[in-house]
């Protein structure tokens, strides 16, 4: 199995402190835990893309661009890259010349994105969204695999014999389909043989399994190998302890400001409890044992081969959290890494470039 660190930059008060942060702290926050991810041995780390308040995370290109420079051998994750509001040649320069820098260590995790006022800021509709996501992602996908490209298109200006540059250091990218609510973007997964990414975070397991297993029937259905399918899957939250009871006191206050603030905002309120949270959702808080135990109780419904953690300490102190990530790899990754597989590819530049045009 393997593991990201993931951050969306929320820029909101603290909510224990109710201190906010200055946006530049946040920034270098975000840089300090990446440098922290890969020193712990993380195999990823990932940027969201959001364009509307709480978050700051609209140049996802931008943030993973420094990582690269600060990191050496941490894969860099989009999580993910909105196309269903971006226009894919633009996307495509910036990803394939994040690509070049990071030395081929790029993969991303794409979709429409969620929230009204990121919809209304790119004109975007419910109606429309999944046709941009799609075609976005198929222009998207044939720039990064032919150095000229004729494409007829309904959301931006087609493309006739069109050269785009850079042209990409991994021939291809890797490309996960993030999936949380619909079943839009598991079938556009599986018709074009792509990994997904199952969001996991607000709900009980139930709605994501089932996703999942419909990603599954489509992927055979579209003619591709069953042994050749790759899931990830979110975590709702991480405190890793040496008791539960530890666990519990310590990540009340969190959950508690948590919930106050679902209900101030009018956010749906999914886990009344504290007790439930750690039960019904994907939250991984407890000892080490109970995290082991939880993971395989997911992998069973799931079948999951990669997963990702909350990279911000998200109202933990910084030590509390470096310590709950320091336990977590030493005590809780060996036993996954062990008992539950890697992704059916190599954890590697896909196919680096030689310096011959590509015809893929």
């Amino acid at each position: 199995m393997r593991f990201l660190a993931i951050t969306l930059i929320v820029h909101r008060p603290d909510p224990v402190t109710g201190v906010l942060k200055p946006t530049q702290d946040r920034f270098r926050e975000v840089l300090d835990n990446a440098l922290l991810a890969e020193e712990l041995g993380f195999d990823g780390f990932g940027v969201g893309e959001r364009h509307e308040r709480p978050f700051i995370s609209s140049s996802p290109t931008v943030v993973l661009s420094h990582v690269a420079a600060l990191t050496r051998r941490i894969r860099l994750f989009t999580a993910v890259t909105t196309l269903s509001l971006l226009d894919p040649v633009r996307a495509y320069e910036d990803y394939a010349t994040l690509d070049h820098l990071s030395g081929g260590r790029l993969d991303l995790i794409i979709g429409k994105g969620n929230g009204a006022a990121q919809r209304e800021l790119f004109h975007v509709t419910p109606e429309d969204q999944w046709e941009r996501n799609a075609e976005s992602y198929e222009v998207f996908r044939r720039i990064w695999r032919h150095d000229r490209v004729t494409a007829h298109t309904r959301f931006r200006p087609g493309l006739k014999d069109a050269e785009v540059w850079p042209r990409p250091y991994q021939r291809p990218v890797r490309v996960w389909h993030g999936s949380a609510t619909s079943k839009e973007s598991v079938d556009l997964a599986a018709r074009y043989g792509d990994p997904l990414f199952s969001a996991n975070v607000t709900h009980p397991v139930e709605p994501y399994a089932e996703l999942v297993r419909h990603y599954r029937e489509r992927w055979e259905h579209y003619g591709h190998d069953p042994a050749a399918v790759a899931v990830g899957a979110g975590s709702a939250g991480l405190l890793v302890t040496r008791t539960s009871q530890e666990a519990l006191d310590v990540y009340r206050p969190l959950f508690e400001a948590n919930l106050a603030f679902q209900r101030q905002t009018g956010l749906p309120v999914v886990f009344e409890t504290l007790e439930d949270f750690v039960e019904r959702s994907s939250a991984l808080i407890g000892s080490p044992q109970q995290i082991v135990d939880k993971v395989h109780r997911y992998h069973e419904r799931l079948g999951h081969t990669v997963l990702h953690l909350h990279a911000d300490a998200g109202g933990l102190t910084d030590s509390r959290h470096r310590d709950s990530l320091e336990l977590f790899q030493s005590e809780v990754a060996p036993v996954l890494r062990a008992e539950i597989p890697d992704p059916p590819f190599p954890w590697a530049p896909v196919r680096p470039a030689t310096g011959e045009p590509a015809h893929v």
